[in-house]
């Protein structure tokens, strides 16, 4: 009763009807109050069947009402539409509408909508699964989300997005979705699509929090065109009861069991977890209605023109993908495997180059690799994407990616833990929510499995060991790691002999649930800070490599755009040090930081961990540049070969730069590259057996890394001691000289 006291007080006339005794008219009193001079769209759809197979709204059960088993639809979340083929287009089959009913349907709507056009008769007679709308992906700004009540603002609509996280203390400024201000059946969570849209379900998680359990386990759906008059979705003549969650994670989904066309959407929850309060995080599945005049739309449309393939690929499909493009440009790419998963499956690597199979003297080795953690799958399909484009645009004889191709040995590994992709792929883009497939099979997260060297280096420093006594660089892996009981991942493992086997100059892995660069160290120094800047001896060099990357990406330096969950990196540039934003031991970054010659960043490409395929041609268009970009930037500083006086090549020399407390060795063939910003530098090279050379070299703003050669000549200490050597280090006397025949003198 309240309700519908809540509803009619809205509506003089309608208070007058119900004291009159004519409740009966309710449904036409409600439509009839709208304006003539209403929206074209509004007035068009509130006179065709697809949307007024609703009847007019009424009470749902509340506490203490009846509710029957077929008042409640029953989540299909897990269970992909099967997708049939009629006449060359694809149609979805629908949960719970019956074929007698959908031929009744079409029949009605050829009668009753006679002023519908064709395109939108053509849409609406295609059964299509629908895409996201973008609250995740932030297509969704916060002005289309809206709700009865929030506990602050924190709580607000605008963090009612699916994924999103509540920040590490859970602030009045960002915390983990939506909560009503009061615990009753009256609230209400609103989308406005700003268009018509066919919606075709709902997604839904509870709050993210460590410290309390929040969610709703029953809710209903009610639609509108003009945010007044609102119409719930029906079971015959009662209100669909929607069953929510069971925990505060695991995402559920709701598919209508028809679509409906509508411009605002609300849910309103009808019971929650009877230890916490109405919260909800949300995702609504729809398709816009063909309207080429809408502005909104045509705000936001990102189009690609690369020719490339858009979509998902399993671990068969990625191979497959891989063989085609080598097939395409067999002469500068390279299919090869690195180790294993746990679970046997291949770690594939894609190598282009102009010389592909072998490093080059003089020629700087690059990498990207994503998808060491499995969930985090743009990644992943954005190496895949840029393994086509550079195969074609080769063809295409573009100048750019011929340099880059030509003057560079680049390594692609699109999915160091195909493992954990398989389980988040198995439940869906949506339907993964924020952890499932992180970790790899046997629950190690592989991007921080690495060994800890910064607390071995740190602790060296606070003695004075560094540099005499302990190196600054190619800091050893200790030997508790190499054991076979050590707690170290296959794919850890398989990365650890790739890094070690091939002398990389830059590298970078791809991760999503963010939009920002991070550059080491990861690792605070103080061991029990959980933030706190903890720059590298090359911490200029770090920062603008960071820079190259986001200030050429779409949105990362944007400062209009909103945050993804709760920290605004825009207005660092996109970039920032890892330990900055929260310490991690182990990393990849640090790791190869202080291991080998790489400087590792790591990417946070996108908010969305697994966007819809539908999405990926406008991540493509977002990060393509900055792929680039970042990549031409191993041509940056200085690269020579040290030589003896014989021209060869001396392996393992240590190359230093006045002023940066951290050192590079050469290959094995004495080439190097040192990664340097512009300006003039004191470079000295060290080799066991050689004298100490030193030379000024110049780092210019152009690009392209300066020449800078050495000719290290033997040193006398270094001749005896492998003279001492070559006899197993025993003095020379005359004993071992050839003897002189003695001669007589004449005469005796």
């Amino acid at each position: 009763m309240m309700l519908f006291l809540a509803t009619i007080g809205h509506c003089p006339a309608l208070l007058a009807l119900a004291l009159l005794g004519l409740l009966g008219l309710l449904p036409e009193v409600c439509s009839g109050y709208l304006s003539e001079d209403e929206d074209y769209y509004m007035q068009e759809l509130l006179s065709r069947e697809h949307y007024y197979h609703i009847p007019a709204q009424e009470e749902s059960p509340v506490e203490g009402d009846e509710i029957r088993a077929d008042d409640l639809l029953i989540p299909a979340a897990r269970k992909k539409p099967k997708v049939k083929s009629t006449s060359g287009k694809p149609t979805v089959k629908q949960t719970g509408t019956k074929e007698n009913s959908v031929r009744a349907s079409k029949k009605k709507t050829e009668k009753t909508s006679n002023s519908i056009s064709e395109a939108e008769r053509q849409f609406l007679s295609e059964r299509v699964e629908c895409p996201p709308l973008g609250l995740e992906n932030l297509k969704i700004d916060d002005f289309q989300l809206h709700a009865s009540t929030m506990q602050r603002y924190g709580l607000g609509a605008h963090r009612g997005r699916l994924n999103i996280q509540a920040g590490l203390y859970e602030d009045d400024l960002y915390d983990g979705g939506w909560c009503a201000g009061r615990n009753d059946p009256l609230q209400w969570f609103e989308v406005d699509a700003r268009r018509l849209t066919k919606f075709t379900g709902v997604i839904t998680q509870g709050r993210s929090s460590v410290w309390s359990s929040d969610w709703v386990t029953l809710y209903r759906v009610l639609l509108s065109n003009d945010s007044h008059t609102w119409v719930a979705l029906k079971n015959g003549t009662r209100e669909l009861l929607f069953i929510g969650n069971k925990e505060k994670e695991i995402p559920v989904q709701n598919t209508f069991p028809r679509p409906v066309v509508a411009r605002y959407i609300r849910i309103n929850p009808r019971s929650w977890y009877s230890g916490g309060s109405i919260c909800m995080r949300t995702e609504i599945l729809g398709c816009p209605m063909p309207d080429p005049n809408n502005y909104y739309h045509r705000r936001n449309e990102i189009t690609t023109t690369d020719n490339l393939d858009f979509k998902h690929h399993s671990y068969k499909e990625m191979r497959q993908l891989m063989k085609v493009v080598n097939e395409m440009c067999p002469n500068i790419t390279r299919i090869y495997n690195i180790g294993k998963s746990y679970s046997g499956q291949k770690l594939y690597a894609f190598e282009i180059s102009d010389n592909p199979g072998e490093h080059e003297l003089g020629e700087p080795e690059f990498r990207y690799t994503a998808g060491s953690h499995g969930n985090e799958v743009l990644g992943r399909e954005l190496l895949l994407l840029l393994m086509q484009f550079m195969c074609q645009e080769y063809l295409s004889r573009n100048p750019r990616i011929r340099r880059l191709v030509h003057e560079t040995r680049i390594h692609l590994l699109p999915s160091i833990n195909p493992d954990g992709y398989n389980k988040a792929a198995e439940a869906g883009s949506e339907l993964s929510g924020w952890s499932l497939g992180r970790w790899s099979q046997d629950g190690l997260d592989i991007h921080h499995n690495f060994p800890d060297l910064n607390a071995i280096l740190w602790e060296a420093e606070s003695r004075k060991w560094v540099p005499r006594r302990f190196p600054n660089h190619h800091i050893p892996i200790p030997e508790w790691y190499q054991s076979k009981n050590a707690t170290v991942a296959m794919e850890t493992r398989a990365l650890l002999g790739w890094m070690e086997k091939i002398p990389f100059v830059l590298g970078s892995n791809l991760q999503g649930g963010e939009l920002v660069v991070t550059f080491p160290y990861d690792r605070t120094r103080p061991h029990r800070t959980m933030r706190e800047a903890t720059p590298t001896p090359d911490d200029h060099v770090f920062r603008w490599l960071a820079f190259s990357y986001a200030s050429t990406h779409r949105l990362m330096t944007d400062a209009a755009r909103r945050v993804c969950h709760t920290d605004d990196f825009a207005k660092e540039d996109g970039t920032i040090n890892g330990a900055s934003w929260h310490t991690a031991a182990g990393s990849m970054n640090d790791f190869s930081y202080l291991h080998t010659n790489c400087f590792e960043l790591s990417m946070y490409v996108g908010c969305d961990k697994f966007p819809h395929e539908s999405e990926l041609p406008e991540e493509w268009e977002n990060n393509r540049e900055s792929l680039l970009v970042f990549m031409e930037q191993v041509h940056r500083g200085i690269k020579g070969v040290v030589r003896d006086m014989q021209g060869r090549g001396i392996a393992n020399a240590i190359i230093s730069v006045e002023g940066i407390n951290h050192d590079i060795r050469t290959a094995a063939e004495g080439d190097y590259w040192r990664l340097l910003n512009p300006g003039e530098y004191r470079v000295t090279v060290r080799a066991e057996g050689f004298p100490t050379t030193s030379k000024m070299c110049k780092v210019g703003y152009d690009m392209g890394a300066t020449r800078c050669d050495f000719t290290v000549t033997r040193s006398n200490l270094s001749r005896i001691k492998e003279i001492m050597k070559k006899y197993n280090k025993q003095p020379v006397t005359l004993r071992q000289l050839p003897r002189r025949p003695r001669h007589r003198p004449l005469g005796t």
